[in-house]
C-alpha cells in the first residue's frame, strides 16, 4: 500500500512538472496571458484534470513564481563563499544577476511588471525573502554600524527587521535596502534593454555599482575611488 501510494505521489510529481514547464513555456511567449485551458490542450490533457492539480489560473502562477523565486534564492545562497563580507557582497550580487540572464522569463514573472488581476499570497514571502535576507546576513556579520534616519523610514525598518533571525541596526538594514533594489534595478535595466547604447554590456558598470553599493552600507573593504 505505501509503496503504491509512493508510486501515486511520483506520478503526480511528474505531472505536475509538465503542467509548470508548459505554462512557462507560454509566459515565454505570451506574457501575462496565461490559460489554463491553452495550458491543458497542448498537454493533451482535459481542462477538468489540469484543474486537479491546479484549480485557477492563479494558483499555478503562484507555484511558478514560488518556483522562480526559490530557483534564485538557491542560486545567491550557493555562491555565498562565507568569509569577507564584501567578498561575500560581490558573489551574492553576481550570482542574482547570472541567474536572471540564464532566466529571463522567470526574472521577469517576479521582477517584471505585474500580471493583471493577479495577487500575490502570503505563500510567496518567504520565498521572495530569500535574497534580501542573504543581503541582511552579511551587514549584520560585518557589524555595520546605525545611522540616522528619518522617523518614518526608521519605524518602517524597525519594523521589517523585527521580522527577523538576525538583523544589523535600522540605519545599516536602511542602507540594505537601498542597495538590494539598486542591484536589481540595474539587473531589470539590463534585461530589459534599458542599457543599450549606454552601459551596454553591462559587466563594468555592474560590478562597479555593486562595489559603489557596499561602500554606501558601510561594508569593510569597499570604499568610494578617491580622484
Amino acid at each position: 500500500m505505501s509503496a503504491g501510494r509512493t508510486a501515486r505521489e511520483r506520478a503526480r510529481a511528474e505531472v505536475t512538472r509538465e503542467i509548470k514547464d508548459e505554462a512557462r513555456r507560454q509566459l515565454a511567449t505570451d506574457g501575462a496571458g496565461l490559460s489554463l485551458r491553452a495550458v491543458a490542450r497542448s498537454l493533451g490533457m482535459v481542462s477538468s484534470a489540469l484543474y486537479r492539480y491546479f484549480p485557477s489560473r492563479d494558483d499555478l502562477l503562484t507555484a511558478l513564481i514560488i518556483d522562480a523565486y526559490d530557483a534564485l534564492g538557491d542560486a545567491v545562497e550557493k555562491a555565498d563563499p562565507g568569509g569577507a563580507p564584501i567578498e561575500r557582497w560581490r558573489a551574492v550580487c553576481a550570482a542574482a544577476r547570472g541567474w536572471a540572464l540564464a532566466h529571463r522569463h522567470e526574472y521577469a514573472l517576479i521582477y517584471g511588471s505585474p500580471i493583471p488581476g493577479y495577487q500575490a499570497p502570503q505563500d510567496t514571502v518567504g520565498p521572495a525573502a530569500r535574497v534580501p535576507l542573504v543581503l541582511i546576513d552579511i551587514a549584520h556579520a560585518a557589524d555595520v554600524p546605525d545611522s540616522p534616519l528619518p522617523d518614518v523610514l526608521r519605524e518602517q525598518v524597525v519594523g521589517v527587521l523585527a521580522t527577523l533571525p538576525i538583523a544589523p541596526p535600522p540605519g545599516a538594514g536602511a542602507r540594505v535596502l537601498i542597495a538590494w533594489t539598486q542591484v536589481f534595478g540595474m539587473i531589470s535595466f539590463e534585461l530589459f534593454g534599458q542599457l543599450v547604447g549606454s552601459a551596454d554590456p553591462a559587466d563594468a558598470f555592474f560590478g562597479y555599482a555593486v562595489d559603489r553599493m557596499a561602500a554606501i552600507i558601510g561594508l569593510p573593504g569597499a570604499e568610494w575611488p578617491t580622484p
